[in-house]
């Protein structure tokens, strides 16, 4: 990686507001680490909490300035929108269902946006926020973090040059057991997680579905045709899905199939994708990152590793340290921070990207994913019938 494209060329880092991820949040905490492990960020200002006391005060323990400090998120765009050194890029980590309305606003106050998937819960947003995107000219990056991983990049580019051949089969699943248990009691007040309305009209699809969906457009460059689908509820008496499967149909004629579920007891978080082609496969796995395996059709199976043999441009800039050493979920997240970076700065510099940089999911890849989300539930609906993606 270069070391401060951004600096390089605005003189400065971006100023970043952000919008959730308070005290408590985990994905809050992996964002503003993102944005700050390649030093591209400066975070001024944000609206941590629903509630302006809370928000206030965690705030202040991030270091925001006292005049920075604001009652709501259209007041921080207001307010930052006035100030010569206000910011230039927001991100959202909040509940699914304000994603749409906290991104569009941004995007009308002039600030490039990052966003948290899914990108929307409903079709209908999905579509009008990528068709305002589109019209704004602003940079809209949607954080599958999984696609910033040195080995899926690798995979990526060796699809990209054609290692593989012609893709013929694809066989994704991710895999989560932490609602596995049906003895453990719902909470009191039920939280957005668990409430069908706010989280989505499939809360295991938004949630890991979009990641499988992303992760296997990402790395094959191919667009599905149709689906046949079953969703639904694993563990009695839950509101919410927790179950997915579904058999795929490709743009191309190849064949595959998906798998995603939030309720295998004792599995952790084991996101996987096979990738077969004419002239060999890959095989990915999220709990072991450092691995790629590819097996071609004549010749031995070969292990590719970040910033190993064989490694190709797309990967190594995706890359901190020498070979041998691990990286992982954090610097996923922390790539599309710093591509995302290095566009904003081009755009905002009159300038071009490196074409490297571009590979963060942006507001079409939001667009497809929720279509698919929206797709799977027409076919299960349907028991399981061919559905158009």
């Amino acid at each position: 990686m270069e070391l401060n494209p951004v600096i390089s060329m605005l003189g400065r880092r971006l100023r970043l507001a952000v919008i959730g991820g308070g005290p408590g949040s985990f994905i809050g905490a992996m964002h503003r680490q993102a944005a700050r492990l390649d030093d591209r960020y400066e975070i001024v200002t944000g609206i941590l909490s629903s509630t302006p006391e809370r928000s206030n005060k965690a705030a202040l323990e991030l270091g925001f300035a006292s005049d920075r400090l604001y009652p709501g998120v259209q007041e921080m765009f207001d307010g930052e929108s006035a100030r010569k050194d206000g910011a230039d890029v927001v991100a959202i980590m909040t509940p699914n269902d304000s994603h749409f309305d906290y991104s569009m606003a941004a995007l009308e106050h002039g600030f490039d946006v990052i966003c948290d998937k899914p990108m929307t819960n409903t079709l209908e947003e999905a579509e009008s926020l990528h068709k305002k995107v589109q019209e704004s000219g602003l940079i809209f990056c949607l954080t599958h973090n999984y696609t910033g991983y040195p080995m899926v990049r690798q995979a990526k580019a060796m699809v990209e040059e054609g290692q593989l051949g012609t893709i013929r089969l694809v066989q994704v699943e991710y895999v989560q057991g932490g609602k596995a248990d049906e003895e453990k009691p719902m909470p009191d007040v039920m939280t957005w997680k668990f409430d069908p309305i706010r989280g989505g009209p499939s809360r295991v699809m938004g949630d890991i579905g979009t990641h499988a969906h992303n992760l296997t457009r990402f790395i094959t460059g191919l667009e599905l045709e149709e689906v046949s689908a079953e969703i639904g509820t694993i563990v009695p008496g839950r509101l919410i899905h927790d179950f997915a499967g579904a058999l795929l149909r490709f743009k191309n004629g190849a064949r595959g199939n998906f798998w995603v579920t939030q309720a295998a007891a004792g599995v952790e978080n084991c996101l996987r994708i096979r990738v077969s082609g004419s002239k060999g496969s890959l095989e990915w796995m999220q709990e072991l990152p450092q691995a790629l395996t590819f097996k071609p059709l004549h010749g031995p199976s070969q292990n590719r590793t970040p910033n190993g043999p064989e490694t190709l441009p797309l990967s190594a800039r995706s890359s901190r340290i020498v070979a041998g050493h691990p990286e992982g979920f954090h610097e996923g997240f922390a790539n599309l921070y710093s591509d995302a970076a290095e566009a904003i700065s081009a755009r905002r510099a009159g300038r071009k990207a490196d074409p490297l940089a571009l590979y963060f999911p942006n507001s079409l890849d939001g667009l497809l994913g929720v279509r698919f989300v929206d797709s799977v539930i027409e076919s299960s609906k349907a028991n399981g019938r061919w559905t158009k993606c």
